[in-house]
C-alpha cells in the first residue's frame, strides 16, 4: 500500500484490508506525506501484527513506493492496493480466483469490465481507455484497464521484475514488462468509486503523457 497525503482515509482503509481473510500481511510504504499521515500510521502495527510500516525520508512517488513494498512481500501473492478509498479489497477474493484456479499468474481488476463504478469524469476515461488501446498495440495483450490500479500477482513473478518508474508510469511499465515475460494474465471486473480532485485525487493531464512515454519505452523500445 504506497500513501502519500491520505491522513483523512487511511485509517479506513487499512480496516477494510485487514477485514478481508485472505491477507497474510499489509506493506505499507508512507511516501514522505505533507500532512500527519505518518502519525495517523504510528499505532497500527501495535494493533495487527499483519502490518509493516516503511518510510521514504522524500517523496519519491508511487512506483518507489511500490518497489520498497515489492521488495518486503513474503506472502505468495501481492496485490496493489492505494490508500484511498476507490477499490475495495472486500473484492480480493475476485483477483485470486483465477489463479486459485490454476488459469493465471497475474490477474488486473478491470473497472470497465461490467462491474459498478461511481460516474465521474467522461474524458478520464477517454485518457484511460486511449492509454490501454495504445499499451495494447505495443505488448499484444487484450486488456479493458492497463491503469487500473488493482493488479494481483504470484510473488516470484513481481519480485522478479525491475521497477524503474517512480512516479505514476508504473501501471504502463509493468504491464509492459509482464507481456514479455510470456505469464498467463486474467482479467475480471471490478466496482469503483471513483474520486473528484475536491477528494483528493492527485493524479493529472502531465501523468497522461507520462504513461504515453512509459508506453512507448517499455512497449516498444526495450
Amino acid at each position: 500500500m504506497p500513501v502519500y497525503d491520505e491522513e483523512r482515509t487511511v485509517g479506513d482503509i487499512i480496516q477494510r484490508v485487514l477485514a478481508q481473510p485472505v491477507v497474510k500481511e499489509l506493506i505499507i510504504v508512507e511516501d514522505c506525506s505533507r500532512d500527519d499521515t505518518w502519525g495517523a500510521l504510528q499505532e497500527w502495527p501495535k494493533r495487527d501484527a499483519r502490518i509493516r510500516l516503511f518510510r521514504h525520508e522524500i517523496n519519491r512517488g508511487k512506483g518507489a513506493a511500490l518497489r520498497t513494498g515489492i521488495s518486503h512481500a513474503t506472502a505468495p501473492y501481492v496485490v496493489v492496493q492505494d490508500a484511498d478509498l476507490e477499490y475495495d479489497p472486500a473484492e480480493y477474493h475476485l483477483l485470486l480466483g483465477p489463479i486459485l484456479a490454476g488459469r493465471a499468474d497475474v490477474v488486473f481488476g478491470s473497472r470497465f469490465a461490467g462491474g459498478a463504478r461511481r460516474v465521474l469524469y467522461y474524458w478520464h476515461a477517454v485518457g484511460n481507455r486511449a492509454l490501454t488501446t495504445i499499451s495494447n498495440m505495443t505488448t499484444n495483450l487484450w486488456l479493458t484497464d492497463m491503469e487500473t490500479c488493482y493488479k494481483l500477482f504470484r510473488r516470484e513473478i513481481i519480485q522478479k521484475i525491475v521497477i524503474e518508474e517512480d512516479r505514476f508510469g508504473f501501471e504502463p511499465e509493468i504491464t509492459a514488462k509482464l507481456s514479455k515475460l510470456g505469464v498467463r494474465i486474467y482479467e475480471v471486473p471490478i466496482s469503483y468509486d471513483g474520486r473528484t480532485y475536491a477528494d483528493g485525487k492527485k493524479i493529472g493531464w502531465k501523468d497522461g503523457f507520462s504513461a504515453l512515454r512509459c508506453i512507448l519505452k517499455y512497449g516498444l523500445f526495450r
